[in-house]
């Protein structure tokens, strides 16, 4: 299936009131009274089993993505992941695109057309650019004080008075001024900037907080760039092409050699990218030249001029560049890779949709020195142009045009996890989760088959409570963790039916953050509790879930568990598990290399405090 089809975003405007939660920590006997109605009442607290199971991922889909991975990830207790790209290139909006003024046919003629300004135009690629930005974390997240400086960078982000650098002048009047308010000397002239009044401030750069890099910051990745030479279908040919065409993580997507584009360092730099202009427009008051463009942080790279030349600019007039289909058949794409440093990794997580290759190229044209109807004094110059093609393509709609692939190459799970994940009978005294073609969980609330659990609801609605609240605490195995050295934890679980794939937030109940993931759903929560920097637990509230059970006879479903890095995206993928099962997998877990272990409910005595059950705080009329 098309993942965009299924992928939805609730939006709920504003705060809705919530009656009847509360937050109770009392014991599980009564813990007061009181009147609802002019009866006296009672609260209260239980607890009830619940049995979880770990499930084995063998791999997931992943085209259709909306962020794909790329590099290495060493995780201490799922080991390494390799995450390639393979992606096509998509021509501008209607292809067959002419290069210099005239199409192909135009400059075929030109010697027999009696025009003197049509001649051979002799398109030459100067350089061809990759930029692939790095993913940020918006500015609602990043300049609270919105003075100019990304609160990562600011020593008072709260303050847009305080002055960062030093020089006189506050991170506001900097960012109103032009001037940069993390460097004293701007242009380095040798005036601090409160001093200098003809600082030159088109040269200015902004530090923005990326998101989304995993490894050292500090040290280059080496990036390899090649020519693609797999054909990828972009519709199912078993389907009549109606539906899509699904890749998984597990394919190796070669056919053929390829040429390298590419292979070098790219640094990691949190700096706008400064890019020059291009050439001087004569007709204009402004020197091209000489100006700038301020561009997002990111992989910005050259790529064979020589492949490009070949493959782009002579095949002007040709059939291969008449439609997307046809260049699809013709120039199949790129491949993605960083070649791993041993113990300095990187792993980044991109969004291809914003991804270009630039093409500048220089091309003869005719000066007629103002004289159309003179000839002798007209003269052949070179002049350039920029030609921008897409790895994938934005709609206006969500969707996108274009195919790109992630293919995962993992280890071996270790023993224990093997063990977990194989177990189907035992409730687990361990949950392991990790994004990607990792592990998931699946969780059964009241009892394991099903049978008890009709016996537990029904003796709810007899005693008639009403369920203030019902919550799943996931502790995290701290002690596992750190002897492993984790440093990166998931930052929020996700729970949802595995019958239906839909999530148990109540979006009815609960609110959206269109700036803030974390910031989203707050009553549903499950988001990552820390302690001096490390993780403690995970509560997810569900009491919706419940009372739909108690109040409208929904059925005690089966949940999945699996890790997100936005729940604002609950769309879901296809996913095989063992014996070629196929199931649907919320998709936000794929696009993450994150995992942790948490406690189960088949925990030893030292651990029972941490054990997972599910707590239910209700009222009781007497």
């Amino acid at each position: 299936m098309d993942f965009l089809k299924r992928k939805n975003f609730p939006v709920v405007a504003g705060f809705m009131i919530v009656v009847l939660i509360f937050s109770c920590e009392q014991d599980l006997t009564t813990i007061g009274s009181g009147v609802i109605g002019g009866e006296p009442f009672a609260t209260g607290k239980v607890e009830y089993d619940v049995f979880a199971f770990n499930k084995k991922i063998e791999a997931v889909q992943t085209n259709k993505l909306p962020l794909y991975q790329l590099g290495t990830f060493d995780d201490p207790i799922y080991g390494k992941t390799n995450a390639i790209i393979t992606t096509q290139i998509q021509l501008p909006v209607g292809a067959n695109p002419s290069f210099g003024a005239f199409s192909q046919s135009v400059e075929d003629n030109s010697e027999t057309d009696d025009r003197a300004a049509t001649i051979p135009e002799n398109e030459t690629i100067i350089e061809a650019l990759l930029y692939i930005p790095y993913l940020t974390k918006g500015d609602g997240l990043t300049d609270s004080d919105r003075d100019g400086v990304d609160d990562i960078f600011d020593d008072e982000p709260n303050d847009p008075t305080n002055d960062s650098d030093g020089d006189g002048l506050s991170n506001n009047e900097e960012n109103s001024g032009g001037t940069d308010p993390l460097n004293a000397d701007t242009d380095g002239d040798g005036e601090t900037d409160d001093v200098d009044d003809d600082t030159d401030t088109s040269m200015v750069v902004r530090r923005i907080d990326i998101d989304s890099i995993y490894g050292n910051r500090e040290t280059p990745f080496t990036l390899k760039v090649e020519s693609s030479n797999y054909f990828l279908r972009d519709r199912d040919p078993n389907t009549d092409f109606i539906e899509d065409e699904l890749y998984f993580s597990n394919q190796i997507l070669t056919n053929g050699p390829s040429e390298v584009l590419f292979e070098g360092g790219v640094d990691i730099s949190d700096f706008q990218i400064l890019v020059q202009g291009g050439e001087d427009d004569p007709d204009t008051e402004v020197d091209e030249s000489e100006q700038f463009e301020k561009i997002a942080p990111g992989i910005r790279v050259p790529l064979n001029s020589a492949f490009f030349q070949e493959n782009i600019l002579d095949q002007e007039g040709t059939s291969n560049l008449l439609s997307q289909a046809n260049f699809n058949e013709f120039l199949r794409g790129i491949h993605l890779t960083i070649e791993p440093n041993e113990g300095d990794e990187h792993y980044l997580l991109l969004d291809l949709r914003q991804a270009t290759i630039l093409l500048k190229y220089k091309y003869d044209a005719v000066d007629n020195n103002g004289t159309a109807d003179d000839t002798s004094d007209d003269v052949i110059e070179k002049r350039e142009r920029d030609f921008t093609m897409n790895l994938l393509r934005g709609e206006q709609n969500g969707s996108f045009t274009g195919n790109a692939v992630n293919t995962f190459i993992t280890e071996t799970l270790p023993a224990e996890i093997t063990d977990a994940v194989q177990d189907t009978v035992n409730n687990a005294n361990r949950i392991y989760l990790k994004g990607g073609a990792g592990t998931y969980a699946e969780i059964r609330l009241f009892d394991n088959d099903g049978d008890e659990s009709a016996e537990a609801i029904n003796q709810i609605r007899t005693n008639k409570w009403i369920i203030n609240e019902a919550n799943l605490v996931f502790y995290v195995d701290r002690d596992r963790l750190d002897a492993e050295g984790v440093v990166v934890e998931p930052p929020r679980l996700y729970l949802y039916n595995a019958r239906t794939n839909q999530p148990l937030f109540d979006a009815n109940l609960d609110r959206i953050d269109n700036t803030n993931s974390l910031a989203s759903y707050p009553f549903y929560g499950g988001i990552l509790e820390e302690n001096n920097g490390k993780g403690v637990k995970y509560s997810v509230r569900i009491t919706s879930h419940i009372n739909n059970m108690i109040v409208r006879d929904s059925a005690n479903a089966k949940l999945g568990l699996t890790i997100t890095s936005d729940i604002r995206s609950i769309g879901s993928i296809d996913t095989m598990i063992g014996n070629d099962e196929l199931i649907e997998l919320p998709v936000i877990s794929t696009i993450s290399p994150l995992g942790t272990v948490l406690f189960g409910s088949n925990v030893d005595a030292a651990n029972a405090d941490k054990k997972l059950k599910l707590e239910i705080f209700y009222t009781e009329a007497n």
